[in-house]
């Protein structure tokens, strides 16, 4: 099984990901990134990779999106492609095919992620197969749920960016009608983002009275000399921690919860000092039950890769279920 040849692809909303893989092991000397905006859709991107490392076609394919999968079809919610396993077929030659969500690409990379990666957020003894749940924080937000079950692992695409942002204060409340001025609806992912840091940014500077705008990379930066770029930051974890609570109380991953993506790296740091661990326990009555749920941070930007290659292997495994 070992000598499996994949095409492996994390699809995000700026750029793109591609590497082969040998089993579930991703090579990383073949791992390329591609600036979406240079592609017309997601094919040409897989052409290209192909043309820059030849080679015999793959066993498999597995694409990761940013955005909804049904019916073997992906559209990108924040770009404007979509991919199914036709055109996949077509642009890589593989035999296998998966199109996943990119937070259940994540799902599936659980366990083939080096300890190191994983950086403790809240010290809780984690319940071996247990549910676990995976919280996406980057150019947009999503999670998604682990399963282990006899059949394999299951992980159930979500749209849980585009839910409501939960209002716990009148500040909340004001930062909600804010947000909602751009798509008249405040979604999660319109403060839990890289876009929605800046929007937390732009809101507190209109509070303040002096409208001001900042690149999250630059409110990052600042926050050590900006107090309204570290009052930003905190905002924004404190309304992580919320959101984690909340998605832990519907999924109740006692084998824990993962935060994955760019921000949620960014943030790293600063989760502890910010109020992270007390915004995800602060449910009331059950403020004691959610010390039930240890949380990591991955500091792996290729996890969604491996996770595409663990699922082909499955697949592979399987041969009756050679799409998704």
């Amino acid at each position: 099984m070992s000598e499996n040849l994949f095409l492996v692809a994390d699809v995000g909303g700026t750029n793109t990901r591609v590497a082969m893989a040998r089993g579930q092991h991703v090579v990383t000397d073949t791992i390329r990134r591609y600036a979406n905006r240079d592609f017309a859709n997601l094919a040409p991107v897989l052409r290209q990779f192909r043309a820059d490392e030849p080679g015999p076609a793959p066993q498999g394919a597995c694409v990761a999106v940013a955005g909804p999968v049904a019916d073997g079809r992906a559209e990108l919610t924040n770009l404007d492609w979509s991919i199914d396993s036709t055109r996949l077929i077509e642009a890589t030659g593989a035999q296998h095919t998966a199109i996943l969500n990119d937070l259940q690409a994540q799902g599936h990379a659980l366990g083939n992620i080096p300890a190191e990666k994983c950086q403790t957020i809240v010290d809780v003894p984690a319940r071996p197969g247990a549910a676990r749940l995976v919280i996406g924080v980057g150019t947009g937000f999503n999670a998604a749920p682990v399963h282990e079950t006899p059949c394999g692992r299951y992980v159930p695409p979500s749209e849980s960016g585009h839910a409501n942002l939960p209002i716990r204060t009148e500040a909340e409340m004001r930062l909600c009608n804010f947000v909602s001025t751009a798509h008249g609806f405040p979604a999660v992912e319109d403060v839990l983002s890289g876009r929605g840091l800046e929007q937390v940014y732009r809101w507190l500077s209109s509070e303040g009275g002096t409208p001001a705008d900042l690149l999250a990379a630059e409110i990052m930066g600042q926050i050590d000399t900006d107090p309204r770029a570290r009052a930003a930051v905190q905002q924004f974890i404190r309304i992580l921690g919320t959101v984690a609570g909340n998605l832990s109380l519907i999924h109740l991953p006692f084998g824990g919860v993962y935060l994955v993506g760019g921000v949620a790296r960014a943030m790293g740091p600063h989760l502890d000092p910010m109020g992270f661990d007390q915004a995800f326990r602060d449910k009331g009555r059950f403020a004691g039950f959610m010390g039930n749920f240890p949380v990591y941070l991955v500091n792996d930007d290729f996890a969604a890769l491996a996770g595409g290659a663990a699922h082909l292997m499955e697949i592979v495994a399987q041969p009756s279920e050679s799409s998704t």
